[in-house]
This record gives C-alpha cells, sequence and structure tokens, in this order.
C-alpha cells in the first residue's frame, strides 16, 4: 500500500498547518507511531548541525549533535508518555550519502535514548518501487496517515492528511513488516556510519 500513498485522496496542508495537525493527532495518543524514511538526501535549515555539516564543518557539526541529546531524550519520552511503540524505518542506499551519514548521528542518539530504530536496504523495498520511489509516510496507529512533501532541494513543504481506512491499514501493516525485516540502528551504525571519513559535501 506505500506504493498507493501518492495517489490516494487526502487533505494538503502547508508546513505550519501540518505541524498544528501532527501535533494534535499526536497527542491524542495511541498504540503504533510508525515514520518511513526514503530519500537520499534532505535540507534542514536552522537546524545548528546540519547548519554546520552543510557548510563542511564535520567537527562542529558532531559538537552540535551531541548538544541536541536531551532533545533525543525528550523525543523517545513522548512517545511513551503518549503510549505509542515507535517504528521508525530508514531507507538506505550504498555508498551512503553525506546527509545520511550526517543524520544517523542523531539517529544513534535516540537508539541510545531507547528508541528501535531499523534501516532497510533500497533492495529490500525494490519491488515496490517499480513506477517511482516510496513516499516519506507517518502513521498515528489506525486514525490518520500523513504524506510528507518536499521539494525539489529536499525541503519539507508540508503534508498530506489521509483518512482512508483502507490504506491506513495497508500500510500499517506494511511498515511492521519492513520494521521487522529491517537491521537495528546500532549495528548497522558501527558497520557501516562509524567506520567512515567526513563526507565531503
Amino acid at each position: 500500500m506505500l506504493n498507493c500513498v501518492s495517489t490516494s485522496s487526502g487533505k494538503l496542508l502547508a508546513w505550519a498547518d501540518y505541524l498544528a495537525d501532527f501535533r494534535r493527532e499526536f497527542e491524542r495518543g495511541g498504540d503504533v507511531f510508525a515514520k518511513f524514511e526514503r530519500r537520499q538526501t534532505f535540507r534542514e535549515p536552522g537546524d545548528a548541525s546540519w547548519e554546520a555539516f552543510a557548510a563542511g564543518d564535520w567537527q562542529t557539526a558532531l559538537e552540535r549533535n551531541e548538544e541536541d541529546r536531551p532533545e533525543a531524550e525528550a523525543m523517545v519520552a513522548r512517545y511513551t508518555h503518549y503510549g505509542y511503540q515507535p517504528q521508525r524505518i530508514r531507507v538506505v542506499e550504498f555508498p551512503i550519502s553525506p546527509y545520511l551519514q550526517w543524520e544517523m548521528q542523531f539517529f544513534r542518539l535516540l537508539a541510545e535514548a531507547g528508541q528501535d530504530l531499523r534501516v532497510v536496504r533500497a533492495e529490500q523495498v525494490a519491488d515496490l518501487e517499480q513506477v517511482a520511489p516510496l513516499p516519506e509516510v507517518v502513521l498515528l496507529g489506525d486514525r490518520v496517515l500523513y504524506e510528507v512533501n518536499y521539494d525539489a532541494t529536499g525541503t519539507v513543504t508540508g503534508g498530506r492528511r489521509i483518512e482512508d481506512p483502507e490504506v491506513i491499514a495497508g500500510c500499517r501493516t506494511q511498515l511492521a513488516e519492513l520494521f521487522e525485516q529491517g537491521e537495528p540502528l546500532p549495528t548497522f551504525f558501527e558497520k557501516h556510519v562509524a567506520p567512515l571519513p567526513p563526507p565531503a559535501v
């Protein structure tokens, strides 16, 4: 069902509206929070660590990332507070992109705070991508699914709220299956990310 999300009916939301809508739904609580990330490169202007990374200052990027440890711990605590079991899935292509090398540093903090993140290789979703790459999605229980939208540069622009029960149920099942197939983030990080030299931006 993930490959049907982009053609499913939904309500388009600008970035601020998406954030407000998501926060409202998240705070209702639920059983499963799933996030699926497919793109290999994003832009995150305003994030101090990303800004340093984008400027080619890897050491400062790592230092700023470490300063975000309390934020990572707070994120994990919020899932628990609202009753969610997080299923965060990150698709990775090889060679690992500079952005992913940077993003994995924060994922490591989330894992150390207790969140279970999984890495799925691109070939594991290849049969679902015969027409187009899979979308970025966030799922909250069985109530709502968001397709997160980005512009050509990889900067987030907003999202689409999808309420179709069939689409939500299908995506929930598929995301759970991919999560189970994925490699735990700490193991992947130690094998494939930690040995990398500073990325060339």
